[in-house]
């Protein structure tokens, strides 16, 4: 039997191994160039988010004097700093030498990145007047040395650190002795603006692209910025600072919610530092200063790295026309029998429909609001929001409903980290149309994904909806895996209308015939599944536990599920991101496999498949088997009732479970070791689950002509 402190695998350094699931697939030269290139920018994007909020909460863990230990599984808070410190160090380090791999590959396809002293004479002129027409109205620089406070540096930008060697001595709170003179120095700091795009594509010349980025733009340009200075030499290297992006939410009973998240978004701009990376060809003087006047210590995560920084703009990459060096683009396919023509509602009244987007098509959706916004029959919609694309549609449509005299609810999640101000935004917009708005409950974020709409017909309501795995979003709907349930399920739907109750009056705790919802279900319902599982397995019946999430990392859950494998009921798990549990293990988890697909689109959704003696339990959740999620939110998980969809539910769940192309093991090495081939052919789960609703359209549509021809005849 395994010892008691290693049945658990830290959740921090399991998402870092995530992390490098994605550096892996920036380093596969398999992955076309240009997609490599937007695999180092999520790298870095997923860093960022995770340095401002898991890393901070260690650091403020271990600032308050707790060890932490008992949070930590074991370990202490200051040494589970330095152990992400060592681990990210080395993935940076890694992270550059791909970049540099990347780089001589765009070489030999005529694609040149250069650097400020690369530029031709034919580029020169190009690059000055792009540099005063366009980035010099947009620079903000700041002279350094005599300020009496050093100005608050956003952990969303890059800046160049800039050291100034001036001629002659004057007088000064900063010197540098060469020889026995005493010579000025002066810092200063350009923030490099994101209202311009950060890679200028330069004239092509000779059939070859050439690229600069804007920081070496600025560099090229430092004499025009500092030309009122008489320097002898100067010198910008980039750093970049991470913050702690905590809300802290003021307690003033005078203030709306709207007006205190508001607030607490623009303090997150002076949240403590919490990392800080630098170029390593910095002088030793100017980094000493940074750090000095911005208060940084060994508590903090300080961090060596290339030339540039914020690489997380690599997902803006421009294609350069080059869609040979892109992975191929898979248009959405149609819902077998579901048009977009015809009316969506009409359909959803005989039978429930599945999208499985990015797949299929997430316009069914739109089209779902759309025409319940025009639809006179239709008296009320009511819907949860959590993310939303920058130019939301499906805003514009429930506006649309308000204006046509519906009666619109939104409950709408201002704490949606990072999307705090967007959803402002879109809370502001909305109250201005008159929509009624909901913002949440009082420490539970609202992580549901459900709509409901009523419809009078012949003079009684009459209720359809959507339990979705993903966020209303139709920009993240093109690359995140989520499959969308519509139903005119009666029962299903008064149990969501039952959750908008909830929002408004959350003291009363309410009974669901058929949804699974947290904070007060879900834990105790998912122990019920697995313990019939196991009770299945004892009596001789079939039992098999079949689980895709986001991630898995709550202690208890775990231990379920070795309690399930001990007695050996078999566990198949799909999991992205984190994986607390440790699979493989004799006499504690040899019957639990767990793999983590890394590839093109962003596995997202979650489906839960319990075998139930041959006649199958399918559910989808917007939960993942969380802490969080199943004590401390309000999450939604959905059972399918429709044999056709749970069957194309578990269809979809193996073919997930046969990838062999980017498919890794999760392990107690956390060493991302790629599922073994052996004599199986390729395959490689995403596309063939493309694949797999093509033959199903193609299969409709042929049956459809074989009818047509059979009436016709």
């Amino acid at each position: 039997m395994i010892n008691n402190n290693n049945k658990y695998i830290d959740r921090e350094k399991s998402w870092l191994a995530f992390n490098a699931r994605v550096l892996q697939e920036a380093g596969d030269e398999s992955v076309p160039l240009l997609d490599r290139l937007r695999f180092l920018g999520i790298f870095s994007n997923n860093l960022d988010e995770f340095f401002r909020v898991r890393f901070a909460a260690i650091r403020r863990l271990s600032l308050s004097g707790d060890t932490g230990e008992k949070v930590l599984g074991g370990i202490s808070a200051k040494q589970l700093l330095k152990d992400i410190t060592a681990i990210v160090i080395k993935q940076q380090s890694e992270s550059l030498k791909i970049l540099s791999a990347i780089d001589k590959k765009l070489q030999d396809e005529n694609i040149f990145m250069i650097n400020e002293d690369e530029i031709s004479e034919d580029q020169e002129a190009f690059i000055k007047d792009f540099f005063i027409q366009k980035v010099s109205p947009a620079l903000v620089t700041i002279i350094l040395n005599d300020l009496d406070e050093f100005p608050i540096l956003k952990d969303t930008v890059g800046y160049l650190a800039v050291k100034l060697v001036m001629n002659a001595p004057k007088s000064s709170k900063s010197f540098l002795n060469i020889g026995n003179k005493k010579t000025e120095i002066r810092y200063a700091v350009i923030e490099i603006p994101k209202t311009i795009n950060r890679f200028l594509v330069l004239p092509s010349k000779d059939d070859k692209t050439y690229i600069i980025l804007l920081d070496d733009v600025i560099r090229h340009n430092l004499s025009n910025i500092f030309n009122i200075f008489d320097y002898k030499s100067v010198s910008a290297h980039m750093i970049k600072i991470t913050r702690d992006a905590q809300l802290e939410i003021d307690s003033d009973l005078s203030k709306s919610m709207l007006e205190k998240i508001a607030t607490s978004v623009k303090d997150r701009r002076i949240g403590e530092p919490v990392r800080f990376i630098y170029d390593q060809k910095i002088g030793k003087d100017t980094l000493s200063f940074f750090l000095s006047k911005m208060h940084i210590d060994s508590t903090d995560s300080v961090i060596p790295g290339g030339r540039y920084h914020n690489r997380r703009d690599y997902m803006d990459f421009p294609n350069l026309g080059r869609f040979d060096l892109l992975y191929k683009t898979n248009e959405p396919l149609p819902v077998c029998d579901l048009g977009l023509e015809g009316s969506i509602l009409e359909k959803i009244s005989q039978k429930d429909y599945l999208i499985n987007a990015p797949y299929q098509s997430f316009s069914y959706l739109i089209k779902f609001l759309r025409e319940a916004a025009l639809d006179p029959k239709v008296t009320t919609i009511k819907i949860t929001l959590y993310r939303l694309a920058k130019n939301s549609q499906i805003i514009s449509s429930l506006i649309n409903a308000a204006k046509n005299g519906k009666k619109v609810t939104v409950q709408i999640e201002l704490q949606a980290r990072f999307d705090e101000a967007s959803n402002i935004y879109y809370a502001e917009q909305m109250q201005t149309e008159g929509i009624n708005l909901i913002f949440g409950i009082k420490g539970l974020k609202v992580h549901s994904k459900i709509c409901v709409i009523e419809r009078i017909e012949f003079g009684k309501l009459k209720r359809y909806g959507l339990v979705s795995t993903g966020n209303f979003n139709e920009s993240t709907a093109k690359v995140y895996t989520d499959v969308t349930l519509f139903t005119c399920h009666q029962q299903i739907l008064k149990d969501i209308d039952k959750i908008f109750d909830f929002f408004d009056v959350n003291f009363r705790m309410h009974r669901y015939k058929h949804l699974i919802v947290s904070p007060h279900y879900t834990r105790g319902r998912f122990y019920k599944l697995i313990d019939r599982e196991i009770n299945n397995f004892k009596v001789g019946n079939e039992a098999y536990i079949k689980l895709k999430m986001n991630s898995l990392s709550d202690i208890a859950m775990i231990d379920k599920l070795y309690e399930a494998s001990r007695v050996g009921v078999k566990i198949q798990l799909q999991i992205r991101g984190i994986c607390s549990l440790i699979p493989g293990v004799k006499g504690m988890s040899e019957n639990i496999e767990a793999i983590s697909i890394v590839d093109n689109y962003l596995e997202h959704s979650r489906v839960y498949i319990f075998a139930n003696n041959g006649n199958p339990d399918v559910f989808i959740s917007s939960a993942d088997f969380m802490t969080r999620n199943l004590d401390g939110r309000v999450e939604v998980t959905c059972p399918i009732y429709d044999e056709s969809i749970k069957k194309e539910l578990i269809d979809t769940f193996d073919i997930g479970w046969k990838g062999n192309v980017k498919a890794r093991y999760h392990s107690e090495k956390l060493d991302n070791k790629y599922r073994v081939r052996g004599q199986n052919p390729i395959f490689r789960a995403q596309l063939e689950t493309y694949n797999y609703y093509k033959n199903r359209t193609q299969n409709l549509s042929d049956a459809i002509k074989l009818a047509e021809l059979k009436n016709n005849q």
